[in-house]
């Protein structure tokens, strides 16, 4: 009984330990204005990146906010529980792990902007670029 047991457990793992190894990769779209699902989700892809996965955030609509230098101050707030805010996590991230983060494509036109105004190392997404992102086999999305 306990070979079987272990035996289990050991199954287990291996299945899990190749879970990981095919997902190694992250797309975090974030579309959302609130600062508290902003948060989390650079929350949830720093412990992806942490875990090994290859981290690639994309922020649309209100959350483009978060990539610019004069950024809005539901950005830069520090929250409960250690005063962090999603800005600053989400360079964490960018300089930590060496994740990609950039603004949807239509972002900066649709407000009159050019990329002059994004914070160093935030960039300007390709659509075909994200597209094969999106759609790669080893590849999770996470959307907020």
């Amino acid at each position: 009984m306990k070979k079987l047991i272990l035996s289990i457990i050991l199954v287990a793992a291996t299945a899990t330990s190749t879970l990981a190894q095919d997902m190694s990769k992250v797309v975090t779209v974030v579309t959302s204005s609130d600062p508290q699902t902003q948060l989390m989700s650079m929350v949830l892809t720093m412990a992806a990146a942490q875990q090994g996965a290859e981290a690639h955030i994309l922020l649309c609509g209100p959350a483009g906010d978060l990539a610019l230098k004069d950024a809005p101050e539901s950005a830069t707030a520090g929250q409960a529980p250690r005063n962090m805010s999603p800005q600053r996590l989400m360079q964490m991230i960018r300089e930590d792990t060496g994740a990609t983060v950039e603004v949807c494509a239509i972002y900066l036109p649709g407000q009159s902007e050019d990329p002059a105004v994004l914070l160093d190392g935030i960039g300007v997404a390709k659509p075909a670029e994200m597209a094969a992102r999106l759609l790669a086999t080893d590849a999770r999305v996470l959307s907020f």
